[in-house]
């Protein structure tokens, strides 16, 4: 694992534990190992770290996604692991999720948000670019456009159970249930 890579994982863990008003730079780099002139190597300030953190948790999401979608499923079933591969990523990790928010907001590291997801959003563009190839979803759906719009709907349903309300999980059921309807009627799947 490369040096900023050991970093952000510090930082998550550091941020985790102490909050990220009382963490100081010098708690992360003892964590992690490094000098402190190794962390500003990569990053200039302690919340310039937060762009790496979510990268990680991209990276932990698009894993779940891929070990979860099963590649000769029809669309339908694709959507519906993608769905549950999402909102047991968002349960598991939510507290992560609310601290790199609250991170990222309160930065201008927030304009990295885009360049963060472009994997994630390139699955799914792939995956819905095939399905229209396919004629399983509308012929008039742009792959890129809807791409975002699918990641936006999926994540903000999961974190209205996860980061916002604290229900059970039956109303988590319901609400895979509810964006999983939503997604195959405004894609039009066919499968």
């Amino acid at each position: 694992m490369d040096k900023k890579s050991v970093i952000a994982r510090a930082a998550l863990q550091t941020f985790q534990e102490q909050g990220i008003e009382k963490t100081k730079i010098s708690d992360i780099v003892k964590r992690a190992g490094v000098a402190q002139g190794t962390y500003y190597l990569y990053f200039p300030s302690k919340l310039a770290v937060m762009p790496a953190i979510a990268e990680l948790m991209v990276e932990k999401l698009l894993d779940s996604v891929q070990d979860t979608v099963q590649e000769k499923a029809p669309l339908s079933k694709k959507l519906e692991q993608l769905v549950q591969a999402v909102f047991h990523i968002t349960d598991e990790y939510h507290e992560v999720q609310a601290l790199i928010y609250a991170g990222l907001a309160s930065t201008e590291h927030i304009k990295e948000w885009e360049r963060v997801y472009e994997p994630f959003y390139d699955w799914v563009r792939s995956l819905l670019q095939t399905a229209k190839e396919n004629n399983e979803i509308r012929n008039n759906i742009d792959p890129h456009a809807a791409s975002k719009l699918v990641i936006a709907l999926v994540e903000s349903a999961a974190e209205q159970i996860y980061l916002y309300d604290t229900t059970g999980i039956d109303q988590s059921k319901q609400q895979e249930r509810a964006v999983l309807d939503f997604l195959q009627h405004a894609l039009g799947v066919t499968s």
